[in-house]
């Protein structure tokens, strides 16, 4: 059966992506979830509004937490969480991370922290932003995805500077049985099933690898989980594994958010949260552990 919306071979014009937006419904409260958090955070960070979505009395702040003590000496962090907002354990982590281990970096590192990017699609557990856009393949020149611009005119000024960018992710169930198949309708494509891989896994970039890098992580989130085998072809999602967990993309040829600094240490997360090997607790302490071994990692190799 196919998707419920659109014609099989036709992309979505203006009425599918109305219709589509009319069916999604409202399942969380980012003001109770992420804006109370940060607002808890005031002492410790600066808290930075850098734009907004959506229009009273939906309106969205973007916010992001940046060190107190910024000093454009020191090497920059960022974090980044919830550019799918349907990724729960991604927008989790970022903000434990904020609350629970970011004094460990005072005075070592700047840390800018986004941990909900796209604040619709975590209210509305969703991948895609209100018009049915993909923010993670929407960091471009002219993004269509108001979130991901509003991200990258934040970003812009210190991206020279940033030595290291974690991205937090989640791949579920959910990828296969509505977002790809959404996907194939919204762009008039056949849908080709796939399958999900059991485990934490991450995706480096194909023009920087880094792969000592990367291992750091998997080792550092093996002791929280467990990581994703590659299937019997070798690989994850259907990439190539190059080192245990670990996969590449061309970050900057798909637009993706990891790759919208010159960092040299870049790196997505992704989190199986419908494992029955796991617990919501444990997926969030995997990507706060990424976090931490990602920052340890390239603070001592910059």
């Amino acid at each position: 059966m196919g998707y419920p919306i659109g014609s099989a071979g036709t992309p979505w014009g203006e009425a599918e992506r109305a219709l589509w937006r009319s069916r999604q419904v409202r399942r969380r409260s980012y003001a109770d979830d992420v804006l109370a958090r940060v607002d808890r955070l005031r002492e410790s960070f600066e808290v930075v509004e850098h734009g907004a979505i959506g229009e009273a009395p939906g309106r969205h702040p973007l916010v992001a937490l940046r060190s107190r003590d910024w000093d454009d000496a020191r090497p920059a962090a960022l974090v980044t969480g919830g550019v799918h907002g349907y990724e729960t354990s991604g927008v989790l982590g970022a903000l434990r991370f904020a609350e629970r281990e970011a004094a460990a970096y005072v005075g070592r590192a700047n840390l800018l922290i986004a941990p909900c990017v796209s604040p619709w699609a975590w209210e509305h557990v969703q991948r895609w932003n209100a018009d049915a856009v993909d923010p993670n393949r929407s960091f471009r020149t002219d993004s269509p995805a108001p979130e991901s611009a509003a991200l990258m005119r934040l970003v812009a000024p210190i991206a020279d500077r940033v030595l290291v960018h974690v991205d937090l992710h989640e791949t579920t169930d959910s990828d296969e049985t509505e977002f790809r198949p959404a996907l194939a309708a919204r762009d008039g494509k056949p849908f080709e099933p796939g399958t999900i891989p059991d485990g934490f896994y991450v995706v480096g970039d194909a023009a920087n690898p880094e792969l000592e890098f990367q291992r750091a992580i998997i080792e550092a989130v093996g002791q929280v989980t467990h990581i994703a085998p590659a299937d019997a072809d070798g690989r994850i999602i259907g990439s190539p594994v190059v080192a245990p967990g670990v996969i590449l993309y061309p970050f900057r040829e798909l637009g993706l958010c990891a790759g919208l600094t010159r960092a040299r240490y870049t790196t997505t997360t992704e989190v199986y949260p419908d494992s029955p090997r796991v617990t919501p607790e444990q997926c969030v302490e995997a990507q706060v552990a990424a976090v931490r071994a990602a920052l340890d990692f390239a603070l001592i190799h910059r």
